[in-house]
């Protein structure tokens, strides 16, 4: 439907160069995770968001939800697919993973074990503390849920609470879904998590999910730059690209 399309069309060309210019007031790291499908359709915007000196991360190639994939090898195609647009556009492989819509499949792992994936963005067992990727967890209907065994992939965990979609966008879907939550709400969501995070978890790591569809409208972008100025008043806060701390996670532990 071309109104579907206009909404990423408007992502790529307002609200990216929105973020960017934001970024690039306030000198702090920003990491995208971009599908290799908008890469190759947007090529310049997302030339401009590397060339800026922003990291670019896997989030698939089509941005379809792994476990829709019929077979292990149907779901690879596809992750080896957004590998190359990333290298095609960045010159080096992507180190991290974020997929679409935070689903896996029971593939899912063994693909990033078996494509070089250092640390995923995906899930959600913890709020504010990276830790390793669980696998081979099993989750029988007829007996108890087995978390299984840590990995050698980090984690930097995600939340619903922190994401700018479900609560800000319509979805065209049946049924139609109205995302149009208090804007006051939703980022002073943002600002009491922050807060408590920063009082109570030592070396917590705050993740916000961002769309520039989404936050880049304009009156939303003034209100994203007062949260990014509370979170700089603090002198022990540091804004650091997930790599970074994926990285120093791993070193540490």
């Amino acid at each position: 439907m071309p109104t579907r399309h206009s909404r990423g069309v408007y992502g790529a060309n307002v609200g990216a160069p929105r973020l960017l210019d934001l970024h690039d007031k306030h000198d702090i790291p920003a990491t995208w995770f971009i599908p290799g499908h908008t890469i190759d359709s947007f090529p310049e915007i997302s030339a401009e968001v590397w060339d800026r000196g922003y990291d670019i991360q896997h989030h698939g190639w089509s941005h379809t939800g792994p476990a829709t994939y019929d077979t292990k090898e149907d779901e690879m195609a596809d992750v080896e697919r957004a590998i190359d647009s990333i290298v095609d556009l960045t010159g080096r492989k992507p180190t991290g993973y974020r997929s679409p819509a935070w689903d896996y499949s029971a593939n899912t792992l063994d693909i990033l074990d078996e494509v070089g994936i250092e640390w995923d963005s995906s899930k959600m067992a913890s709020d504010f503390e990276p830790h390793w990727l669980y696998g081979n967890w099993s989750a029988p209907e007829d007996g108890p849920y087995d978390r299984g065994e840590p990995t050698d992939i980090v984690e930097l965990p995600v939340s619903w609470q922190r994401d700018d979609w479900p609560a800000l966008t319509f979805t065209w879907a049946r049924p139609h879904r109205m995302g149009y939550v208090s804007e006051d709400s939703l980022f002073q969501r943002y600002y009491d998590q922050f807060d408590w995070m920063h009082e109570n978890v030592d070396d917590g790591v705050f993740i916000l999910t961002l769309h520039p569809q989404v936050i880049g409208q304009a009156h939303r972008i003034s209100r994203l730059e007062e949260l990014i100025e509370h979170m700089k008043s603090h002198d022990d806060v540091e804004f650091e690209e997930m790599d970074t701390v994926a990285t120093e996670f791993r070193e540490n532990n």
